[in-house]
């Protein structure tokens, strides 16, 4: 079973991925850049819904850290990367390829955020929870209803 820090880096690679076929793509077949953006936003409503309603309050139980700890700073995060996601959104829906600013706005946070995920909270979690609860979490993550996430373009 992997953990939790293997799970999320991998997921944080596979929406980095997804990002950039975007990128590249957007200025010569916008209808295939759209489909790796769809596959991005929805993947990553997914990710922060997976944080926010699963692992931040197994992590603020498990530690004792509710308000002012490391998951109120990553919920806080979630708002302007949802922002910035937001901005790009709109402009794809109008087949507008002019979304640099709005894009380097989000990777500016997403990589910020990412990385203090990657080496601080995943690991504290996957040190914090027996592999029971790991399992759970799991579990927990595969049963969110895709229309919970999946809000993108009429998809």
């Amino acid at each position: 079973m992997k953990t939790i820090k293997q799970y999320f880096e991998e997921d944080h690679d596979r929406l980095d991925n997804l990002f950039k076929n975007f990128q590249k793509l957007k200025s010569v077949d916008y209808p295939k850049a759209k489909e790796f953006f769809v596959q991005f936003k929805t993947g990553l409503q997914r990710h922060i819904l997976w944080e926010e309603e699963i692992l931040f309050p197994l992590f603020e139980k498990k530690s004792g850290m509710f308000h002012g700890g490391p998951t109120e700073v990553m919920r806080m995060e979630h708002r302007q990367i949802g922002l910035h996601l937001e901005a790009i959104h709109e402009k794809v829906k109008l087949m507008n390829s002019a979304s640099d600013i709005d894009e380097q706005r989000l990777l500016d946070v997403l990589s910020v955020h990412n990385m203090k995920e990657e080496n601080i909270l995943y690991p504290a979690i996957d040190h914090a929870v027996t592999p029971e609860e790991t399992e759970l979490v799991f579990v927990q993550m595969r049963d969110v209803p895709e229309e919970r996430y999946a809000q993108c373009c009429s998809h």
